[in-house]
């Protein structure tokens, strides 16, 4: 019977209102927990200027791409919703450990990973917007644009055919 203290199914009891699952599925408590703190740790990393510009961590679009400085800058304006995002994600899942349903702990876990998810497009798009604020790199231009690049770099430049 289940609820009540008598024996279940597989044998053992429970007490009154408490699931037969309860056990098990704590382990989906752990779930924002461990994305929280990997989000955080990026957050964090973004915030001291530690992403590196050739990795695959940190915003990456059209605009944060295109020079090291955007990347840099984008990359600390996305920092601190980043941070929180990682923080609401390891707090959701402390909270919902100590839910005392089953229903109330996976609501609990799906704001928790909504409000992560929330927070770390919006940190995106302020450092996309950010990227795109930043000046062009600028290109050097060379001298010999259509002339033997040999006779370039040895000073001769002024020997090539413009025509």
């Amino acid at each position: 019977m289940c609820g009540d203290g008598a024996p279940s199914v597989r044998g053992a009891t429970r007490a009154p209102g408490h699931s037969a699952y309860r056990g098990h599925v704590f382990v989906v408590s752990l779930l924002p927990i461990v994305l929280g703190m990997l989000v955080a740790w990026g957050g964090f990393l973004g915030l001291r200027g530690s992403l590196s510009y050739e990795r695959g961590a940190g915003v990456r679009t059209a605009a944060t791409l295109r020079s090291e400085e955007a990347f840099r800058t984008a990359n600390r304006i996305a920092a601190l919703p980043t941070l929180a995002g990682g923080t609401v994600g390891v707090l959701a899942g402390i909270a919902s450990s100590f839910v005392p349903s089953t229903g109330g702990m996976l609501t609990t876990v799906a704001l928790g990973l909504l409000g992560t998810l929330a927070l770390v497009v919006a940190g995106g798009l302020l450092a996309n917007r950010a990227a795109e604020h930043v000046p062009a790199p600028t290109t050097a231009t060379s001298p010999c644009t259509s002339c033997d690049t040999v006779a370039c770099l040895q000073g001769s430049a002024a020997t090539c055919d413009t025509g």
